[in-house]
């Protein structure tokens, strides 16, 4: 039975993504849709959010330039009551310990402690940061879909690959695509029973937008995997998966690659859940693949 079509209208009422993890990873994820001055204002706690705990309204609007209105903005935008709310939450997820080097660079050991810091920082913060709901339903409609197309570009393309390999594996019939012609093409032929899974860090990726913008076009159902809410991935998606933006001093994009391919690891235990018997049976054909290729 083909899947009803969701129209523009039902996409664009969609509810706003309720308020879940630390409050930085979330002023990260939003910054792109902030206004310039909220953006800087979010800058500044971002930048010393220990310090913010112990500041007054005025004493923000203060350090970045702003108005006390401006700050209560800030905070309403990021789904806050007010700068008490803020002072709250950040208290409230402030480390238990202080790390001894904060920049990379210098000594070979800052450098490895910096970089696995912010992977594990990264993957920490990630169960709170997902919605259960929105996972089992993304499960499903990869189950469901006859074909499923996975695209990405740049420095998601790898991770649009393991994807599709390990959906492979469950029998799902899905291709990965990292041309952009050729994604666009393919995700003008999906149809109602086909399933798009497109991979952006930032959500804005012209080249993956237009194959998901295509596929939606097609009435295919949508599924968006990035690291920032109210991004034009959230936008186009019927489901947007949003996780990846915790950042440790340039090092947010290579954090969020490594939350992007733990995601894909849970919805691929969920689908394998939902149908076990085709997943062992794909996975034995799988294994004898493999085997015929060693010596």
């Amino acid at each position: 039975m083909a899947r009803p079509v969701t129209t523009r209208a039902a996409l664009d009422h969609r509810p706003e993504p309720k308020l879940v993890g630390p409050i930085t990873t979330r002023i990260r994820s939003l910054r792109p849709s902030l206004s310039p001055t909220a953006a800087r204002i979010g800058d500044a706690v971002l930048a010393a959010p220990a310090e913010v705990v112990g500041l007054t309204v005025t004493d923000l609007a203060d350090r970045t330039g702003t108005s006390v209105g401006s700050v209560v903005r800030f905070c309403q935008d990021i789904d806050l009551k007010g700068f008490h709310d803020l002072k709250l939450r950040l208290a409230a997820e402030a480390a238990p310990h202080a790390t001894a080097s904060q920049q990379p660079g210098g000594a070979p050991a800052n450098t490895i402690e910096t970089v696995l810091r912010s992977a594990v920082t990264g993957l920490e913060q990630l169960p709170a940061t997902l919605e259960h709901h929105t996972l089992l339903q993304v499960a499903q409609e990869l189950r469901r879909a006859t074909r499923v197309l996975v695209a990405g570009v740049g420095s998601s393309a790898p991770i649009a690959m393991d994807a599709g390999h390990r959906l492979r594996t469950l029998g799902v019939h899905a291709e990965v695509l990292t041309d952009p012609h050729q994604q666009h093409l393919a995700a003008r032929m999906l149809g109602t029973d086909g399933c798009c899974l497109a991979i952006s860090h930032t959500g804005q990726t012209q080249e993956t937008l237009t194959a998901l913008r295509a596929a939606g076009d097609a009435g295919a159902s949508t599924i968006g995997l990035t690291s920032y809410h109210r991004s034009p991935f959230t936008e186009l998606c019927n489901h947007a998966i949003v996780a990846g933006a915790t950042e440790l001093h340039g090092l947010e994009a290579t954090a969020s690659r490594l939350v992007h391919l733990a995601v894909i690891d849970v919805l691929v235990a969920l689908v394998t859940d939902l149908d076990p018997t085709a997943a062992a049976q794909a996975e034995q054909l799988y294994t004898d693949a493999v085997a015929a290729h060693r010596v």
